[in-house]
């Protein structure tokens, strides 16, 4: 058992020595600048300074969607309609994992701005753009699950119809009686 531990130490060595007569290992922020993802050059045409502006003023839009997602939700409380109420979550969950990505990115689009990483600024101010616009969508779709339900009915629900009194030909809803059946006698002979 012994040997087998020196030849799996003698190879765990041999892969070491391998390893660092390889060339140097890139700089941390190199291989960030080579494995980040590109972002739109649209991202990297906007001045910081506005970066900054679109983010704050995407961030409060996207504050007041929650909020109002919010109000939904307890709107479809107060009716006890669990449909509306899953519906309405649903979207309330959604934005709010939008917003707290949103904070996170702006954090970072503040951090970069000050280190002067303008590939890092771009992707923050790009995922906070692409954020917005789904709290928007949501914001769509959270008043769709109050607006499309209303149609519903409950069954508690009367209707009381007035009959016109000059309406020609009676009431079409009620069908006239039909006519009394003539019941003619059997024929004599069962051959005719």
């Amino acid at each position: 058992m012994t040997s087998q531990w020196r030849a799996l130490c003698g190879a765990l060595v041999l892969a070491g020595t391998v390893a660092f007569s390889q060339a140097p290992a890139t700089p941390a922020s190199a291989l960030a600048r080579a494995t980040a993802p590109t972002a739109p050059s649209d991202a990297e045409d906007v001045p910081d300074t506005e970066k900054l502006r679109r983010v704050t003023d995407a961030l409060a839009r996207m504050r007041g969607v929650f909020q109002d997602t919010q109000l939904r939700l307890e709107e479809a409380r107060r009716t006890r309609d669990v449909v509306k109420l899953n519906c309405v979550n649903d979207k309330l969950t959604q934005v709010k994992a939008l917003l707290r990505i949103s904070e996170q990115a702006d954090a970072t689009l503040q951090e970069a701005i000050a280190k002067r990483e303008a590939l890092t600024a771009s992707h923050a101010f790009t995922k906070v753009t692409i954020a917005r616009q789904k709290v928007e969508q949501l914001r769509g779709q959270a008043g769709a699950c109050i607006g499309e339900l209303a149609f519903r009915t409950d069954e508690a629900l009367s209707v009381e119809v007035e009959e016109p009194d000059d309406l020609f030909g009676g009431d079409p809803t009620t069908p006239l009686a039909p006519p009394p059946l003539t019941l003619r006698e059997p024929a004599a002979s069962p051959t005719l």
